[in-house]
């Protein structure tokens, strides 16, 4: 039986949403929980810390890939640079190394993810035919 025109048809869980933020989220966990552990015996505080730095880092992926696509260009790859390099930085962090290393190898990331973004967002922008007003980006 079909279902009457006002009930809003049910929408299928799809994958797609949240499955690249879940997965990346689980491993940079995981290692982040394997690099402060050294080899030595897990403990609550390394598990703490594996999920919660995975979860922030799901969530910020999510939330970048989701909300995104209504910022212009520019911020939109700065964000991408932003979230790569402080995740790198973090991680280069949980090994002792001195605050400026980590600092310098985040902004390092930072540059190098903004750049390949701003070219990636550059290269596959829509791009309006003669005499047509330029289409509108989803949110």
């Amino acid at each position: 039986m079909a279902a009457h025109a006002a009930v809003p048809a049910r929408r299928h869980l799809s994958t797609h949403g949240w499955g690249l933020p879940l997965t990346l989220g689980f491993a940079y966990g995981f290692y982040a929980a394997a690099i402060v552990r050294g080899g030595g015996v897990i403990d609550w505080g390394e598990v703490v810390l594996g999920i919660v730095s995975g979860a922030v880092l799901a969530g910020a992926v999510y939330a970048l890939r989701r909300w995104g696509k209504v910022l212009p260009r520019e911020p939109h790859a700065v964000a991408w640079g932003v979230l790569a390099g402080g995740a790198v930085g973090f991680l280069f962090s949980l090994s002792n190394p001195s605050v400026l290393s980590a600092t310098i190898l985040g902004l390092i990331i930072a540059a190098g993810t903004t750049a390949a973004a701003f070219y990636w967002l550059y290269t596959h922008e829509d791009v309006p035919a003669a005499g047509r007003a330029p289409a509108r980006r989803r949110a």
